[in-house]
């Protein structure tokens, strides 16, 4: 290793002892080229100046014995090594169970309750990127529409396709957190929790919801609660023969049962009035809910052989221009 830098190619490397071996050649045969004459004095030489182009032909040998030092490095093929470091990142397994019953089209929050619970769920997915999350819809009944996963984009494709009226109408709380809980209760994830959103009041389904909170709480699910809609009357939409007409409904939430939920399995409940506020909503529980785990991370090996390459190869045409013009006539 070198610098940090491993070799693809190390069998390669042992060209470099051709450099001791050429400098040693290149001594002896200057030696030998050079005649040997006995002076009575070295004073004429002395006076005659020195040609400081000579020194020039050793320069030169050192140049190709960098150069030539170098293409070995290159034929070796130097690498950035394997990198793996662990760090920590965060994730969970979540299922959000989200109510699609007929009175989730009340216009209090734009341009419905369904449509922005839809677009606030969505930037909560795209911000929790290491937790592979599920879609669990309720209406009269209940089902899954999207199981546990890491692909958010594929969730996300489905979170956009849910619409009221997929199932028979009703508010199936109990059925909606049994969903869920089938979907969180095999998880090996340290934390598992479900995200339940409703507007109204438990009134149909075979399964109580008290009764599935018990089972939460049995397999150590967390659940979040989030009633949703303003206080007192919201508009919404009645289709007649002349049109959309709109009448304003009282706006029902059986928050002591959703506190219950949340109470029960170590959650907390929210009541969300408006579009932001039910965005900082989602923004708490993202801020509760950070789980700490160990991931290593793998870098690939990157090629470092090329600059070597070019050095080298500059070298030699730098060398032999210089050579065979400034000092053409140096031997």
């Amino acid at each position: 290793m070198l610098n940090g830098i491993e070799f693809a190619q190390p069998g390669f490397l042992l060209l470099l002892l051709i450099i001791p071996v050429w400098v040693g050649w290149y001594i002896f045969i200057r030696r030998r080229r050079e005649p040997a004459l006995t002076y009575s004095t070295t004073l004429p030489f002395q006076l005659k100046g020195k040609n400081g182009k000579g020194i020039f032909r050793h320069v030169f040998f050192g140049l190709r014995l960098l150069a030539l030092s170098i293409l070995i490095l290159a034929l070796a093929r130097p690498q950035s090594p394997n990198n793996w470091k662990d760090v920590s990142t965060e994730g969970i397994d979540l299922v959000i169970a989200m109510d699609i019953s007929g009175s989730m089209l009340a216009e209090d929050f734009k341009p419905n309750r369904l449509e922005a619970g839809k677009d606030v769920a969505s930037e909560f997915i795209n911000d929790r990127k290491n937790d592979r999350i599920g879609l669990v819809v309720f209406s009269g009944r209940s089902f899954t529409q999207c199981p546990l996963t890491s692909d958010h984009e594929s969730l996300l494709n489905l979170f956009h396709g849910i619409k009221s009226g997929m199932i028979e109408d009703g508010t199936a709380i109990g059925e909606g957190l049994a969903t869920a809980i089938n979907r969180l209760k095999d998880s090996d994830a340290k934390s598992k929790v479900i995200i339940l959103l409703t507007d109204g009041v438990n009134n149909a389904g075979v399964i109580d919801p008290y009764t599935a909170s018990d089972i939460a709480k049995t397999f150590n699910l967390r659940v979040y609660t989030i009633g949703i809609g303003t206080r007192g009357k919201a508009p919404y939409p009645i289709q007649t023969p002349v049109g959309t007409q709109y009448q304003n409904i009282d706006v029902e939430i059986d928050e002591a049962l959703l506190q219950h939920i949340s109470e029960q399995t170590g959650g907390k409940y929210f009541r969300a009035t408006d579009k932001n506020k039910l965005r900082e909503i989602y923004k708490e529980i993202d801020q509760l809910e950070k789980t700490i785990f160990m991931v290593r991370e793998y870098k690939r090996r990157d090629e470092r052989y090329f600059p070597f390459l070019l050095a080298g190869v500059l070298l030699i045409i730098s060398e032999y221009f210089v050579r065979m013009t400034f000092f053409r006539y140096i031997p």
